[in-house]
């Protein structure tokens, strides 16, 4: 931020990569209310996933307790700066001052809401499970990988949260395309994880377009899983048949109306369970 007398100017939108801000590889940005926003490449894209694998390890190998309280930090940033982001959700268009007080207030509260199934989750979704036979399984979930998002257009802030927050809860690395219609809101979401303690990668935030960056990331041989919100069919379609060159899971979703983000269906553990893989492992019953 720089001062302008009295008055606050960004200069520039950027890039969340690594745990760092950068301009975008091509040097690309657009225009909104006269403030510029990086616009992402696919070496951007590429550079992403890159720090995301490297940051999964170390992000899922954090017990769940300390995930949930950086997950907890992450709330206590978003309502530290409910003010900014209120109003950038103003500027966009979409609501106005009551409701964006009330999506920053939502998007604070299902942080929170996902950070409590850190330490639970395991607990619900591991089984042991008797069988016929001379041996008995346990199974355990296990995160998925590096999960490629494409967030809804809106709403802004609280469908990113919607779209990311639940799979970072069992320890992915997450590379998320924010929504196109007014991406700044995205920006000080990033600017909330740098100060989350979530270690550098394991959420990167791009801004542009998702018609060019979404076939990047569904074709990287390297992403494990791909979300997706909003999609028209054909886009679905295509995006499917790149993700299963290596298998990738994919869940798309409609886009409902913002009033919709805000009920407690989207309050779901299988949100979380969505981007993870059970191990099983087998015991014979008698030694």
């Amino acid at each position: 931020m720089e001062t302008n007398g009295r008055v606050a100017v960004r200069k520039m939108y950027k890039l969340y990569i690594a745990g760092a801000f950068a301009r975008s590889e091509s040097g690309r940005s657009v225009q909104i209310d006269g403030e510029n926003v990086a616009y992402a490449s696919r070496k951007d894209v590429r550079d992403a996933v890159v720090a995301a694998r490297a940051a999964h390890e170390k992000w899922a190998d954090q017990t769940p307790a300390l995930r949930g309280l950086v997950l907890y930090r992450l709330a206590e940033m978003l309502e530290a700066r409910k003010g900014e982001l209120a109003a950038l959700l103003v500027a966009g268009g979409t609501v106005d001052e009551a409701g964006a007080a009330a999506e920053v207030a939502a998007a604070v509260d299902r942080t929170l809401w996902y950070a409590g199934w850190c330490d639970k989750y395991l607990a619900l979704a591991s089984t042991r499970n008797p069988v016929g036979g001379p041996h008995f399984n346990f199974s355990t979930p296990e995160p998925t990988g590096v999960v490629a998002v494409l967030a809804p257009d809106a709403p802004a802030l609280l469908g990113l949260v919607t779209a990311v927050v639940p799979a970072l809860v069992s320890g992915n690395a997450v590379v998320v395309v924010a929504g196109e219609r007014d991406p700044r809101t995205a920006v000080v979401f990033a600017e909330c994880l740098a100060t989350s303690d979530l270690p550098g990668g394991a959420c990167n935030v791009l801004t542009g377009s998702r018609t060019d960056l979404g076939p990047v990331l569904a074709g990287h041989m390297d992403v494990n899983a791909l979300a997706a919100f909003g999609l028209a069919p054909a886009a679905e379609k295509k995006l499917g048949e790149l993700a299963a060159e290596n298998v990738k899971r994919t869940r798309f979703e409609p886009a409902p109306p913002c009033e919709a983000w805000f009920a407690d269906a989207y309050n779901d553990l299988d949100r979380i369970l969505a981007f993870t893989e059970l191990k099983t492992i087998w015991h014979p019953a008698r030694i």
